[in-house]
């Protein structure tokens, strides 16, 4: 199938804690007859992981047609530690498609400040189909490794032929583990988390989205318009765009990342790469052509596998994804590449894919975020102008563009429903969103498309290099963010943030 690019997630910055995977009830045919008997339900709270609560929320699989059963949505809940005070619930999801909102709440203490904990409980659940929740099942641990090893930039017809004959195979491995495959978008899981919201016993939602999870957030506030509290939208999807252009966007933002990163390490001494930015960045590039013959391998002797060219490729998006340590770590790695081992590679690689040093996958990330994304954005394109276009943005995103150009090309052998678009839509309240003008994974231009969307919504700028805004260290963004969500406090008009 050739590696899917996992592009819009946030875990590779935020140092999330994988914690153990609960049980989870595909589905059943309970007590709920329509709707609003969902609206009804009263979470049950246990004590779990020491200073957490956790519980079941219960979800129709099919929201038109109700009786076909029933999902189980794994919730956290880190409670506000000034109950006296509390301002009620804050849900965050980190992104994806595929990432854990469990995980990421799990997280709360290091995601928000004191002031934010102290007033709010952090509440975290897994989207339908993601980890703890009916989660989707089509690799096993050895196939996942093998496809984010294998060859992702077909250069020739026969390896487009045997592209194609991959995505087939895992498709037909999904259809053959799951049910209800067509019932896990996004559109779905923003339905889920307004019944998560009632639930928590919240008038409206108060949500922290990153990255793909602003797409989420931008759902919900298309289906409820009338229940935004107070919402951040931090790394914005633009869901208006062709996956065309989505595509070539996101190639071409992780090339400028890429070009930040070598301009900032040849003007260093300890840089491995050395000449003009151009001259550095064709050193890299050899570097991943020699891999693609000759992987390179590693001292590790318990870990069998070799760097081959796609998992120096990942490694490098994870190293963009955080200027302020994913750079440091990505100089390292490419002059242990240089001296022939890819420890260091592969170390940024597995955090980027989540892969665990036991050779397993705790969560089920590549397969939910295939699955999700083809739902999510359908695309009309023949695999012969998905072939077409490869090359287009391979032009005008000449180091990232081969790797990401054929993303999409799951999707055509998947027939989805018609998803539901996010339309232009003002809320009852206003919705703050934030863009980072030197973002890889969700360009800037998208929170600009995404804040036309949302009339009613307030723009806040990151000038600086990474994935998102909140939480990476700048006071003037993360100090904005808190005074909006303890006070409703909407930052200055056109406030730029630099880093």
């Amino acid at each position: 199938m050739g590696n899917r690019f996992k592009a819009l997630a946030t875990f590779a910055i935020i140092g999330a804690l994988v914690i153990s995977i609960l049980g989870y009830t595909k589905s059943h045919n309970g007590t709920y007859n329509n709707l609003n008997d969902y609206y009804k339900q009263e979470l049950s709270w246990s004590t779990c992981y020491d200073n957490f609560e956790c519980a079941d929320l219960d979800v129709p699989i099919d929201y038109e047609k109700i009786s076909t059963g029933t999902f189980k949505i794994s919730v956290l809940r880190f409670a506000a530690q000034e109950q006296t005070k509390r301002i009620g619930s804050l849900i965050v999801n980190p992104g994806g498609p595929g990432a854990s909102g469990v995980d990421y709440a799990y997280n709360a203490e290091y995601i928000f400040s004191p002031d934010i904990t102290d007033r709010y409980d952090i509440v975290g659940f897994d989207p339908r189909g993601v980890a703890r929740s009916a989660p989707i099942t089509c690799y096993n641990d050895q196939e996942t490794d093998a496809n984010y090893s294998s060859d992702s930039k077909p250069d020739s017809t026969a390896e487009f032929k045997q592209t194609i004959a991959d995505t087939k195979v895992f498709l037909q491995k999904c259809f053959n583990k799951n049910e209800h495959l067509t019932a896990f978008s996004t559109a779905n899981a923003a339905r889920d988390m307004d019944i998560l919201r009632q639930a928590l016993g919240d008038k409206k939602l108060n949500y922290m989205g990153k990255s793909y999870g602003t797409y989420m957030g931008a759902l919900y506030a298309t289906l409820f318009p009338d229940k935004i509290g107070r919402v951040v939208l931090d790394g914005a999807v633009d869901p208006t765009i062709s996956n065309f252009e989505q595509t070539k966007t996101q190639a071409l933002g992780f090339d400028n990342a890429l070009k930040a990163f070598i301009t900032n390490c040849v003007s260093r001494k300890d840089c491995p790469l050395h000449g003009t930015v151009q001259q550095a960045t064709d050193q890299l590039l050899n570097i991943w052509q020699h891999a693609a013959i000759n992987p390179l391998p590693l001292k590790d002797k318990k870990d069998r596998r070799t760097v081959t060219e796609s998992l120096l490729v990942i490694g490098t998006a994870s190293a963009l994804y955080d200027s302020g340590e994913g750079w440091p770590d990505l100089r390292k790695a490419i002059g242990q590449a240089i001296a022939g081992n890819g420890d260091a590679y592969i170390q940024l690689a597995d955090m980027y894919t989540g892969r665990q040093k036991d050779g397993t996958y705790p969560n089920n990330e590549f397969d939910s975020g295939a699955i999700i994304s083809c739902l999510d954005f359908a695309d009309n394109r023949t695999p012969q102008e998905i072939r077409k276009d490869a090359a287009a943005v391979a032009k005008v995103a000449p180091v990232f563009g081969p790797y990401i150009a054929y993303s999409g090309l799951t999707c055509k052998y998947f027939t989805t429903p018609k998803p539901v678009e996010v339309k232009k839509t003002t809320t009852n309240a206003p919705i703050v969103i934030i863009g980072t003008t030197g973002d890889p994974a969700t360009p800037y231009e998208w929170a600009k498309g995404l804040s036309k969307l949302l009339p009613n919504s307030d723009l806040l700028t990151f000038v600086g290099d990474g994935h998102t805004g909140q939480g990476r260290g700048n006071a003037c963004i993360d100090e904005a963010v808190d005074a909006y969500f303890l006070r409703g406090t909407l930052p200055a008009e056109n406030l730029r943030c630099t880093a």
